[in-house]
């Protein structure tokens, strides 16, 4: 993308005290419960009152949005509280209907987003518009997929583009509703310093519990702003009661949230060292989530060896990955005298496990 840049002066311009905060429900239920969240949200941190008009459905018969009529809503929130507004587009019709009513932030979502055709259909409806435009990460950890959705709004003439993290869907079960993948959004942001980058930790969490940490990691790694889905009654919400929180559980986020401020270069030299930190941070917890996961498969071959009683110990097994993993360590920059340690410890855990199962 040419004149990167040029990305980021719409977020520039607004000269923030604080990250951008995008804030609303999940989706617009009613007139009253629309109005009644924005108002409690004007006098906050909250920069953009967000609302889901349509809400794909992964499938059908669940509630898909009150459609048309929730963006009249959305212009009395513009009146009545003079916050600005924002919602998801998925088609032609939607960013007509869109722009007519004086969206003034637009987002593309995960599900649109793994589909070209998708993208340069909405493309092509905003072609030159001065909106705000933000992209959802795919559903897929495809970063090129994402940056391709990018691509095609800024061919489009659209400027004021940024995108948003919001996760990666997977088959195994972890405590995230959508596995964050925060190395995609690392990589994202390290190729395109200049593309705003907003974190969704309400469908990276999937439970409002989890939402504090997931802000404040992101903050950590230097994102531009947060997206946080805020309903007065949560519990009872259309859509994602679990992930969303309170308005004033949204204040007490904001207040409790340490944000980090460049002013001069001891605080810049801190600002890069703790973006590091939180970098390995998550690294970390990657490692012990995987090493997790192996512990779990090496149950299963005890469970197995237990069956036809084979001995837990393979050394012909054991002599063959040590070898391999020597080799692919050289290849990473890793010491043969490191990878040995750390692979003999997991080994040893590994057989820890087996025997539990077999002496059971």
């Amino acid at each position: 993308m040419e004149n990167s840049t040029q990305l980021r002066n719409w977020l520039d311009d607004m000269a923030l005290a604080h990250p951008l905060v995008i804030a609303g429900p999940c989706s617009a239920e009613t007139e009253d419960q629309v109005l009644k969240i924005a108002h409690e949200l004007k006098d906050t941190d909250v920069n953009y009152f967000r609302a889901g008009i349509w809400k794909p459905r992964t499938r059908p018969g669940n509630f898909e949005g009150v459609g048309a009529i929730g963006l009249k809503w959305l212009q009395k929130v513009q009146q009545e509280t003079g916050l600005k507004t924002a919602t998801e587009v998925a088609n032609r019709a939607h960013v007509e209907l869109a722009l007519e009513h004086g969206v003034d932030l637009l987002w593309i979502g995960a599900r649109s987003t793994v589909s070209p055709f998708i993208v340069q259909e909405i493309a092509d409806a905003l072609q030159g518009t001065d909106r705000i435009v933000l992209v959802k990460n795919p559903v897929n950890p495809d970063l090129s997929l994402w940056l391709g959705a990018v691509e095609r709004l800024h061919s489009a003439g659209i400027k004021r583009l940024g995108v948003i993290h919001r996760g990666f869907s997977t088959y195994e079960k972890t405590k995230y509703r959508n596995i964050p993948e925060w190395q995609l959004a690392i990589e994202l942001q390290t190729r395109f310093p200049d593309l705003p980058l907003i974190n969704d930790p309400s469908h990276i969490s999937g439970r409002r519990d989890l939402i504090f940490d997931v802000s404040q990691t992101a903050l950590d790694l230097n994102f531009d702003g947060l997206m946080i889905e805020t309903h007065t009654d949560p519990d009872n919400a259309w859509s994602d009661a679990a992930q969303q929180v309170t308005p004033r559980r949204l204040v007490q986020i904001m207040k409790d949230l340490r944000i980090r401020k460049e002013t001069d270069q001891e605080a810049e030299y801190n600002n890069k060292l703790n973006n590091l930190r939180a970098q390995i941070d998550v690294i970390d917890n990657q490692l012990i989530e995987i090493l997790g996961r192996r512990m779990k498969i090496a149950d299963a071959i005890g469970g197995l060896k237990k069956q036809r009683n084979v001995a837990v110990l393979q050394t012909s097994r054991w002599n063959e990955i040590l070898g391999k993993m020597i080799l692919e360590g050289e290849g990473h920059g890793l010491s043969e005298e490191f990878v040995l340690k750390m692979f003999k410890a997991i080994h040893q855990e590994s057989i820890n496990h087996q025997e539990k199962i077999i002496n059971a």
